[in-house]
C-alpha cells in the first residue's frame, strides 16, 4: 500500500518521492505508537458504545488493535519507515489485518484531533516519568544533607571564597532549584491533562461522540471546550520543553561544580573511577566525569 496516498482520494497523480520524503514523519513520531493506540482503542470502544459502529467491529478493532501493540512491543512487529506517520502506519497494519472494518476507526475523528490527543499524552508520560527521577533526586539530596549538617566549608561568590557554610545547606540549595522545576512540571501537566478529542478536523463532527468516557479511559483530567484551538494548541509542548531546559541548566549547574570541586585546585570531592577519563600523555590525571 502507498502510505502516502492514505488520504489522498482526490488525487489523480503519485506523490513525488522526494515530496513523500519530505512530509514524512514517522522517523521521529514512532515513539507515539503506545499512545496513538491506546487512543484509537478508546475511540473504537466509545464509537461500539454510542452505536456509531457496530459492536462487533468495534471488538474486533480492540482486540487487534492490542495485538499490534503487542507485536511491536516484542519486536514481532516493525515499524515501517516508508509510512507517512506513525498514525498511518497503524491504521494500515490494522486494515491489512481485519480488513474493511478496519477503517471504520477513523469514524468521527480526523488527523487533526487524533494527533493532539497522542502529542498530549505523550507529554503527560513523560512528564510523569522525569517526576519520579527529580523525587529521587530531591530525596537523595535530603539524605545527604543531613548527613553534612557539621561539615564545614567555604562558600563562594565569584570564584572567591566568601563566607563559611555547611555542606548540607550547600546541597539543599540545589534541593530548592529541583524542587521548582518538580513544580514547573506539575503545573505543566495540568495544562497538558485536557482531552481534544471530539474536535474533528476544526469544528467538531455530527456523530454522536462520548468525550467523556474518552476522557475517563485515558485518565484526562477535563475535556478542550473550542474545538479550533484544541487541534491547533502546542502550549504544552513549548511549556514542557521550557520546563526541561530550565532542569538541564540546573543540573549542568551541579555537574560544573562538582567538576570544580575535583580538581587539586580545590579537593572537595574524589570522582570514582567508573566515572572518569583518563589521559594517555599524563597517567596520573583524571579528567572529568561522564553523567
Amino acid at each position: 500500500m502507498n502510505f502516502m496516498n492514505l488520504w489522498g482520494g482526490r488525487f489523480t497523480g503519485q506523490t513525488d518521492k522526494q515530496a513523500s520524503r519530505f512530509q514524512a514523519s514517522i522517523a521521529f513520531d514512532q515513539r507515539l505508537y503506545k499512545q496513538d493506540i491506546n487512543g484509537s482503542i478508546a475511540h473504537a470502544e466509545m464509537l461500539g458504545r454510542q452505536g456509531v459502529i457496530a459492536k462487533p467491529d468495534a471488538e474486533t478493532i480492540i482486540k487487534t488493535l492490542k495485538d499490534i501493540l503487542t507485536d511491536i512491543d516484542s519486536g514481532a512487529l516493525t515499524i515501517d519507515t516508508t509510512a507517512e506517520d506513525i498514525h498511518s502506519f497503524v491504521e494500515t497494519e490494522l486494515v491489512a489485518r481485519i480488513g474493511d472494518a478496519g477503517r471504520r476507526l477513523h469514524t468521527g475523528r480526523s488527523r487533526n484531533d487524533q494527533v493532539a490527543l497522542d502529542m498530549r499524552m505523550f507529554v503527560k508520560d513523560e512528564i510523569d516519568e522525569i517526576k519520579v527521577l527529580l523525587i529521587n533526586l530531591l530525596e537523595t539530596l535530603v539524605t545527604a544533607a543531613k548527613q553534612h549538617t557539621r561539615t564545614i566549608m567555604p562558600g563562594f561568590t565569584h570564584m572567591q571564597k566568601a563566607q563559611p557554610i555547611t555542606l548540607g545547606h550547600h546541597l539543599l540549595a540545589y534541593f530548592q532549584m529541583y524542587r521548582r522545576d518538580l513544580e514547573r512540571l506539575v503545573d505543566c501537566r495540568e495544562r497538558t491533562d485536557i482531552m481534544p478529542l471530539g474536535s474533528g478536523a476544526l469544528a467538531g463532527t455530527t456523530y454522536p461522540l462520548d468525550r467523556d468516557f474518552i476522557k475517563e479511559k485515558l485518565c484526562f483530567g477535563d475535556i478542550t471546550v473550542n474545538s479550533l484551538d484544541a487541534v491547533a494548541d502546542r502550549d504544552f509542548c513549548l511549556e514542557f520543553v521550557s520546563c526541561l531546559s530550565i532542569i538541564m541548566m540546573h543540573l549542568s549547574r551541579f555537574c560544573e561544580e562538582l567538576v570544580l570541586w575535583s580538581t587539586e585546585a580545590f579537593g572537595f570531592v574524589t570522582i570514582s573511577d567508573s566515572y572518569a577519563t583518563g589521559s594517555s600523555i599524563m597517567p596520573q590525571k583524571k579528567d572529568s566525569f561522564h553523567l
